[in-house]
């Protein structure tokens, strides 16, 4: 089965901002090289992960072959953990370190609920709302407009009624398998935790594990699918989170960069917050496998 290689995924490499600080001397070599030295144990611990390269539930659902109860098992998992990260994102945005990380941690959680995305460069339309303008992907949620059907969970909702998922058989805990319980902790636990060094590392690897592929092997199978048999399948949800997805990572590359200079920062206690987090989606995924297989023997 093929999986994603290193040349899939996209390393991590120092910002604009920080290559144009070094040659301004703002930074100074040994610590440029420092940085960069830190950055290389990152690659290495977070996107050589299993989890990242090596998700053999996405692999295969890429190919389109899920059935009915592969997308209904799917979907209630996956509703579990869409709902419970907003807890996790509440508590890292209680638990911020400044301002600027809580309103970015703000950002994240405002539109997850429903506030649009508000590009200051586009021109504000006069027509009636249509569900291509609650979609934007640049800009802030200053400013932005609330609409219920903007939030996240709601389009998962939608996904669900063709597969003939009721409101109140997702997002309940009491369904989760032991992987996706698991996966919700840690989420609380290392990204929503007090720890600034663990919760950065925690939120670094997750959004750079999202960012690596498994959302775009989810959008090919499912676009397989509603072409080959379940033509009323909505999949505003995936699609979305696929686009989104790297603006999240760039702005955890730019709380790195800021966090790496804190005088309080471990790198060890970073890279350690990033692997466990990375070992809660890797449960989280195995035990789809496991349930996607125990159901076809």
């Amino acid at each position: 089965m093929q999986t994603l290689s290193k040349m899939d995924i996209q390393l991590i490499h120092p910002t604009k901002n920080f290559i144009s600080r070094e040659n301004s001397g703002e930074i100074s070599s040994e610590t440029a090289d420092n940085f960069r030295q830190f950055l290389n144990k990152v690659n290495k611990a977070f996107l050589s992960h299993p989890a990242v390269t090596h998700n053999k539930y996405t692999n295969w659902f890429r190919q389109g072959s899920a059935n009915r109860e592969d997308l209904r098992n799917l979907t209630i998992q996956f509703s579990i953990f869409s709902n419970y990260f907003l807890v996790a994102q509440l508590k890292k945005m209680i638990h911020s370190r400044d301002l600027e990380s809580m309103r970015l941690s703000k950002e994240i959680l405002a539109n997850e609920l429903g506030v649009v995305f508000r590009d200051p460069n586009k021109k504000k339309k006069t027509s009636e709302s249509k569900d291509s303008d609650i979609l934007g992907l640049t800009g802030s949620v200053e400013g932005g407009t609330f609409h219920f059907r903007a939030a996240h969970f709601e389009w998962l909702v939608d996904f669900a009624k063709p597969l003939g998922l009721e409101f109140d058989e997702l997002s309940r805990m009491s369904k989760a398998l032991p992987g996706t319980q698991f996966f919700c902790d840690e989420l609380e636990r290392l990204y929503g935790g007090e720890d600034q060094i663990i919760s950065s590392g925690a939120g670094f690897s997750v959004e750079n594990w999202a960012a690596a592929g498994f959302w775009q092997e989810l959008e090919n199978g499912l676009t397989l699918i509603k072409k080959d048999w379940l033509p009323e399948l909505p999949l505003t949800f995936w699609t979305f989170h696929n686009r989104l997805e790297a603006q999240h990572a760039e702005h955890t590359h730019n709380e790195l960069e800021e966090i790496y200079f804190s005088n309080d920062f471990d790198e060890d206690r970073f890279i350690k917050g990033g692997v466990k987090m990375l070992e809660g989606v890797k449960a989280f995924w195995d035990d789809l496998e496991e349930q996607r297989k125990g159901s076809t023997s």
